[in-house]
């Protein structure tokens, strides 16, 4: 073997690492979790968020959230509709999305995290209740 075919390899070799990463790349940007689907709408529409934001401490109204060994519990001031979102920083397909009404007289929303990985999660919990709209972000650990 000579220097050529040697050259001619290594280069070979550097082509086919460059190609790998491109090709890693592309996968590991479907999976990420810091791109918002709807940058645009949401910042068109940051008035209302806001507004949400300002009514939970106007109202007194933050969630009072409890970490169970196998339990995430929420509990809100009054009944409510709700939209929570648990997001994972590293991979967007271990988020949690749910809808629903709060349960109990407690008004309380229930999470099982018995499938949840460790680490930081960003809780984003959106509820309208008495006809306002509340929203609130918080990051938690389990």
């Amino acid at each position: 073997m000579n220097w050529g075919t040697k050259i001619v390899l290594g280069m070979i070799a550097f082509m086919m690492f460059i190609v790998g990463m491109v090709v890693y790349m592309f996968h590991v940007h479907g999976r990420d979790a810091l791109i918002e689907e709807n940058y645009y709408e949401k910042g068109i529409n940051y008035n209302a968020e806001y507004n949400a934001k300002v009514n939970v401490i106007t109202d007194n109204a933050k969630p009072k959230i409890t970490i169970t060994k196998t339990q995430i519990i929420i509990e809100i001031k009054d009944s409510a509709t709700y939209n929570l979102i648990l997001m994972r920083p590293g991979n967007s397909d271990d988020d949690v999305k749910l809808k629903g009404n709060t349960s109990g007289t407690a008004n309380l929303i229930l999470v099982d995290k018995t499938k949840m990985g460790k680490g930081v999660w960003f809780l984003n919990l959106q509820w309208r209740s008495s006809g306002k709209d509340y929203l609130f972000k918080n990051n938690i650990t389990l």
